[in-house]
């Protein structure tokens, strides 16, 4: 019942200020489990300007997966990613999940500003507009994707292969025996947060630059790419 779900739980139904009303966010949530902390947290950092990408994990069950459809069907400015990943931990597909709503918020109505990536545990300490003042005034036409080149002890993840295995509610990520080619255009990798706040104009780049497309690629059998892809090409020349 979409009237109680809004009432009961106080979701905010206008912008609460004019600035808010003029800077819209993206968010990116990937969830599979707790559906009434998916629920709080959505409450916490929902705005009817805002958009939402939510990812349900394609192994979650199917009272789940049905009972987020159910919430997102009450607002316009929320959906289900038009393409599910079986995430692993670790894997690829984690990456591949935040891209496909990147693919989808891209082609969206409303004309987001930056976009911002969460998990179903996260919470938000932080009101909408604290978050776009922060933003506003230290990082204004900047992206936020902190990291360092690739320390020593972290080589492994880009040096060996690494495989997804998925399979009776078994999931992980395992390294074989082979190792990887060096990184395409001989970029140097950065390793840093797979969270991140980034513009629109750098997801648009990332999704139709040939660099970005052939890191992707390289980085699909790495070790938790999350957490060098969107460093490494931030950090591009230009």
């Amino acid at each position: 019942n979409c009237s109680m779900v809004l009432k009961t739980l106080h979701f905010i139904t206008r912008p609460l200020s004019d600035e808010e009303g003029n800077f819209s966010l993206a968010y990116i949530i990937t969830i599979h489990k707790e559906l009434e902390m998916f629920v709080k947290l959505l409450r916490a950092i929902y705005m009817p300007q805002n958009i939402y990408c939510i990812h349900v994990d394609e192994k979650s069950p199917k009272d789940y997966k049905a009972a987020v459809q159910n919430i997102v069907n009450c607002f316009e400015n929320i959906f289900i990613s038009s393409k599910r990943e079986n995430v692993v931990y670790a894997g690829f597909s984690r990456l591949q999940a935040d891209i496909n709503c990147m693919r989808d918020l891209v082609h969206s109505k409303i004309q987001w500003n930056y976009v911002i990536n969460l998990c179903g545990q996260d919470y938000p300490i932080k009101t909408n507009k604290d978050v776009i003042k922060y933003i506003k005034t230290k990082w204004n036409g900047k992206n936020m994707t902190p990291g360092v080149v690739q320390p020593l002890h972290m080589k492994h993840r880009t040096e060996v292969s690494y495989r997804e295995y998925v399979r009776s509610g078994t999931s992980y990520v395992y390294p074989t025996k082979n190792m990887k080619a060096k990184p395409p255009y001989n970029l140097t990798i950065y390793f840093g947060s797979a969270y991140y706040i980034l513009t629109k104009e750098f997801v648009e780049f990332t999704l139709t630059d040939a660099r970005a497309k052939d890191l992707l690629e390289w980085s699909r059998d790495t070790y938790s790419p999350d957490e060098h892809y969107w460093v490494t090409l931030n950090r591009l020349n230009g």
